[in-house]
């Protein structure tokens, strides 16, 4: 009974490695990794540095739906140098965007 708990307590502790591993995935799929990654600035910022910014804002995760959708530009521009963001709607669909800014924001 004892490896029982130890074996479920394993795949737990895993299970958010196994979820950003498929979140990985679809951004690479997806073409965001070209100009994003979790720690650093490629062309666009980093992805940490995007959910500290919009961490206690309410509205960040429709506007962050939206910046995807549709692309645009200026909201990093230190960042940037003023590089807009391609918009990604439709050949990204809606909920895998949605799933992608979950995943953003939930980044600590």
């Amino acid at each position: 009974m004892k490896n029982q708990w130890l074996a479920l307590g394993f795949m737990v502790s895993m299970a958010p490695l196994v979820v950003q591993a498929d979140e990985l995935d679809l951004a690479r799929k997806s073409g965001c990794l070209a100009c994003h990654s979790i720690e650093k600035k490629v062309v666009g910022p980093a992805w940490s540095d995007v959910a500290a910014r919009y961490r206690n804002n309410d509205a960040a995760r429709a506007q962050l739906i939206d910046k995807v959708k549709r692309g645009g530009r200026g909201n990093w521009v230190q960042v940037t140098g003023g590089v807009p963001m391609p918009p990604y709607s439709p050949r990204v669909s809606d909920a895998n965007i949605e799933l992608l800014v979950d995943f953003i924001l939930a980044l600590e």
